[in-house]
């Protein structure tokens, strides 16, 4: 028999946990000392780690009293049932973690907190719905549409989306210098090598795109991230210059 103060330094479980177990007889001691003091025995020990294991595998501390006290507990239905919740909570936790990451890449190109605002651009661009594929299927053959599948994505934090989110956020940084100016033609030179590098020389496929870009109402139907007009602007008339030297 040992102390609750031995269990907690053998098993890291710390003696007010051991006190709420005991409260809602979960895992009574096996007997106290003269002084009122909790002992444990190898069994406790063994339940102990049985209820620390049942916990990291999700389970609530009321099912994991049912689990171990009832004899006729049936444990393929349980562990399925666990399952099932722990592939819900994943698939919850997935679309969190892509909502931080489109909020943290909305900053960056917005370089402002307007939370009401932001919340609107995730629900767009998050968007995968019946009506969106529709738009796609009438302006993408299906070859094109696997290249759709290689756009930058908001809520990603994957090297091609930030590189892409990154010419952005520079285009707005330098806007004033003009179409022409070295630090504009070198974000447009930059773009062009990263355009030919995923989706080769295609020039329809890039054509349609832009046709949809430009338009405020073809882009929302598309789901892509809303670009100001005069950043639009600025890139067409930055890579027509830049068009107009190469050749």
């Amino acid at each position: 028999m040992i102390s609750i103060k031995e269990l907690t330094k053998q098993t890291g479980v710390s003696v007010r946990t051991m006190r709420y177990y005991d409260e809602i007889n979960l895992l009574p001691p096996a007997g106290k000392t003269e002084g009122g003091h909790r002992l444990y025995s190898e069994k406790e020990i063994k339940k102990l780690q049985e209820i620390q294991f049942l916990k990291s595998l999700g389970f609530r501390l009321i099912e994991i009293k049912e689990m171990l006290s009832d004899k006729n507990w049936d444990w393929e239905i349980g562990l399925k049932n666990q399952l099932n919740y722990i592939l819900q909570e994943k698939q919850r936790i997935i679309q969190i973690e892509k909502t931080l990451k489109g909020l943290l890449n909305t900053l960056k190109i917005e370089n402002s907190v307007d939370l009401t605002y932001i919340n609107k651009l995730i629900q767009l661009y998050q968007s995968k719905n019946e009506q969106q594929n529709i738009f796609r299927d009438k302006y993408f053959h299906q070859g094109e549409r696997k290249l759709l599948n290689k756009l930058p994505k908001m809520d990603s934090d994957d090297p091609h989306s930030l590189e892409w989110i990154s010419y952005l956020v520079d285009l707005k940084k330098f806007k004033h210098k003009g179409a022409n100016s070295p630090e504009i033609q070198q974000i447009i030179h930059c773009m062009y090598e990263k355009a030919i590098d995923t989706f080769g020389e295609n020039d329809d496929f890039f054509n349609k795109l832009w046709e949809i870009r430009k338009s405020p109402e073809k882009s929302t139907k598309m789901g892509f991230y809303p670009i100001e007009q005069d950043i639009l602007n600025l890139i067409e008339e930055a890579w027509d210059f830049y068009e107009n030297k190469r050749h």
